[in-house]
């Protein structure tokens, strides 16, 4: 005899096959409006950029009337020197960047992937540094760095002032905390099963840390390298605090430069400000698949 068992029901929170897709229209129109927000100002630098200041001072900022062309461009790059400054951030921004993920990924790996009883209190002390304002410090960094001896030919103001280290050393120092939050968290989402392989296979910590979880990091690694250049390419407060020297100042205050004595032009102000946008765009157009992947990971996750 042929039993015939009635279909099982659908369980509660599951779609129809034949139902239509959930539209969401309220966080779509949220996220077109910011989107909107953030790209407006940009776009507007851009449009004054591009326009001749004879022709804003006789049509007004408001208005589409004019020509329009690229020599706010090249005044603005041969006029502040960008050239030089660009080379000034980069040799402020690599170092810090890779000196930063280095010594966060270490301070990571041990509170996350090693026991013992300070993991905790480590994790906050680092954290909490993040919750200190610049301001507060500045003050003391810069007397503390002005009685620091150096040889001369080291550096010409005798201290470690004035110098591209003084800048990185502070960067590094104020962004370890929130790499070394950010990677411990992914490091704990990793399986303790493969740093346990490898300890019964004989590999020290070390292995471990360069061979194993290192190489799975990299998504983290790509977000927060994104991240953390265009927060220090960007940092204006140490640089001008630290160094003296117009020379060694990085690309943010080469739009110095641009100002008149009694007169902004600032078609040209807009031109160098959107000059030093570009470098941190192209950054995040590159690295876009894996800083959208480093932020994602474990959103899946139950």
């Amino acid at each position: 005899m042929t039993t015939i068992t009635a279909p099982s029901r659908v369980a509660r929170g599951t779609e129809y096959s034949g139902s239509r897709p959930r539209r969401h229209y309220a966080t779509h129109l949220v996220l077109l409006v910011l989107a909107v927000m953030w790209l407006l100002p940009l776009a507007w630098s851009l449009y004054t950029a591009l326009r001749p200041i004879e022709s804003t001072n006789q049509n007004g900022y408001f208005s589409v009337a004019g020509p329009f062309n690229f020599d706010n461009f090249v005044t603005a790059w041969n006029q502040g020197g960008f050239s030089h400054y660009f080379w000034n951030s980069v040799i402020i921004t690599v170092p810090t960047v890779l000196l930063t993920l280095f010594f966060a990924s270490l301070m990571a790996f041990a509170v996350s992937r090693v026991s013992w009883k300070f993991n905790i209190t480590l994790l906050i002390m680092f954290t909490a540094g993040n919750l200190l304002p610049p301001q507060v410090l500045a003050a003391p960094l810069f007397e503390m760095f002005k009685l620091i001896q150096l040889p001369y030919w080291f550096s010409d103001s005798g201290s470690l002032l004035n110098t591209y280290i003084s800048v990185i050393v502070v960067d590094t120092a104020f962004q370890i905390g929130f790499c070394t939050f950010v990677l411990s968290n992914y490091m704990k989402a990793l399986s303790q099963d493969l740093t346990e392989a490898a300890l019964v296979d004989g590999a020290g910590i070390w292995t471990q840390y360069w061979s194993i979880i290192m190489p799975l990091c990299r998504p983290a690694f790509a977000a927060l390298g994104t991240l953390e250049v265009i927060f220090i390419y960007n940092d204006f407060f140490w640089p001008l605090l630290f160094i003296q020297s117009g020379n060694r100042l990085p690309v943010t205050t080469a739009i110095n430069n641009l100002q008149g004595d009694f007169l902004s032009n600032y078609n040209l102000l807009a031109a160098g400000a959107t000059i030093t946008v570009i470098p941190t765009l192209i950054i995040y157009l590159v690295l876009q698949r894996q800083f959208v992947a480093g932020l994602t990971l474990g959103s899946s996750k139950g």
